[in-house]
């Protein structure tokens, strides 16, 4: 194990676990949140809006928390009709194994390299694992997803809301979305166990191939703190 791989490891121990975790750990060799991130809470200044509310998502559940933020923020508009930047929400992408929603943060090269599609079980119409990222310009044909995510036969009418839940149309909308600096580093080590390359080099590569507007904050759990802490409503789903 070279000198970058041992670093991320105790670095990711130290912020997940605390010292007594690592405390065989020099301080020379941890890598701090305060040094990796600047102004942790930057982001809450971008989510605009008398009505904000954060919508928590640990895991991607085939969209559907995306398809709530349309609502909320579609609902908004057609029945309290509320102005242009007059309601913001706030997406939350963490969590690690493959029921996460970590993976929406990324573009679709990542998904294509990493075998994304296969890893979530994500598979489009013809059975096929996506090579994109689906939910970050979701067409018609992908109306499958929800549909499996409520056991339902196929609603038609439902199709015409698919572009609507994408992030690129969510953010366009007032959204905004959230990755957290921890769960990344830790699934940067799953990935690596999965044999996808060394942990300190898909680091870097995912942190290189973020969606657009995508901000990556140090601990979800404090950033959801923060909001609450300043009056963003809190919806878990």
């Amino acid at each position: 194990m070279n000198a970058a791989e041992t670093t991320h490891r105790r670095s990711f121990l130290r912020r997940m676990f605390g010292a007594a975790a690592a405390a065989s750990v020099p301080m020379s060799g941890m890598r701090t949140v305060a040094a990796q991130e600047s102004g942790p809470d930057d982001w809450i200044k971008d989510v605009k809006g008398t009505r904000r509310c954060l919508f928590d998502f640990p895991q991607h559940k085939n969209g559907m928390p995306l398809l709530h933020i349309l609502n909320y923020l579609n609902t908004y508009t057609a029945v309290y009709k509320a102005g242009a930047g007059q309601v913001g929400a706030v997406g939350t992408f963490y969590g690690i194994g493959n029921q996460a929603s970590i993976s929406l943060a990324f573009n679709d090269a990542t998904w294509a390299k990493y075998g994304l599609g296969e890893y979530t079980a994500l598979k489009d119409m013809a059975g096929k694992p996506y090579t994109r990222n689906v939910f970050y310009r979701p067409t018609k044909d992908d109306l499958h997803l929800l549909m499996q995510a409520i056991s339902s036969p196929t609603i038609p009418a439902l199709a015409e809301a698919m572009p609507g839940i994408g992030i690129e149309n969510l953010q366009k909308m007032g959204a905004s979305f959230l990755l957290c600096a921890n769960a990344l580093d830790g699934w940067c080590l799953e990935l690596e166990a999965r044999g996808k390359g060394k942990a300190p080099d898909i680091g870097k590569d995912l942190r290189a191939n973020l969606l657009p507007g995508v901000t990556i904050v140090p601990a979800m759990v404090i950033a959801i703190e923060k909001a609450q802490g300043i009056g963003i409503a809190y919806n878990r789903q």
